[in-house]
């Protein structure tokens, strides 16, 4: 008998990040998601490697999302208010969490703002 096992791991609980907060800030605009950014930074190393799906349950849709190179998807959540904050929701390129998950729907890279601006 063989076991199929999932790739990555499910995502812990993360003390003091608000779900709720961050979902009722889409594009980041009302800048409420930019004081949970400090938590997430704080638990980087449970992200990475954390499964998409669970990712996207603490999270919410992303404002963006990419299409990376072969099977690769990069998720963009922005953080701050800024330029996609215009009406259509125009692409920006500061003040954005991004995190990109590879074929196996696993967190292979977690890219947090250095500064918000």
């Amino acid at each position: 008998m063989f076991a199929l096992s999932g790739c990555g791991h499910a995502l812990p609980s993360l003390p003091g990040f608000d779900t709720a907060v961050w979902r009722a800030d889409p594009y980041g605009c009302r800048g409420q998601r930019a004081t949970l950014v400090p938590i997430l930074e704080k638990h980087r190393s449970d992200l990475f490697e954390a499964r998409i799906n669970d990712i996207t349950e603490l999270l919410g849709h992303p404002d963006e999302e990419e299409l990376g190179e072969q099977s690769d998807k990069i998720y963009i959540y922005y953080v701050a208010p800024g330029a996609q904050c215009a009406s259509g929701n125009p692409r920006a390129t500061t003040n954005r969490v991004m995190l990109r998950s590879g074929a196996t729907g696993t967190v292979t890279e977690v890219i947090l703002p250095v500064h918000l601006q």
